[in-house]
């Protein structure tokens, strides 16, 4: 008994939910997090990037960024810096 009232709770909580997200991206609402790079900082970084000059510490430090949020934009970044090492 009380494990279908509470099945029957949690269908009706996960309904509404879904109902106003889904009202909320009808009113232009985007759930999660905003980005931390603008499209502007990301061609600077890509810039950067292919120039080849900087470190990607140091391209992520001049973004006012983690080098681990960078490496998230950048992920063949990452490859290629495991791949250089010695």
């Amino acid at each position: 008994m009380h494990g279908a009232m509470a099945e029957y709770f949690l269908d009706l909580n996960r309904e509404r939910t879904m109902e106003g997200l889904k009202a909320a991206l009808a009113r232009g609402r985007k759930g999660g997090r905003p980005k931390k790079l603008s499209e502007a900082d990301l061609e600077v970084a890509r810039a950067m990037l292919a120039a080849g000059t900087i470190s990607v510490a140091e391209i992520a430090k001049r973004m006012g960024v983690n080098r681990d949020t960078f490496y998230s934009y950048f992920p063949r970044a990452r490859a290629n810096s495991i791949a250089i090492k010695p």
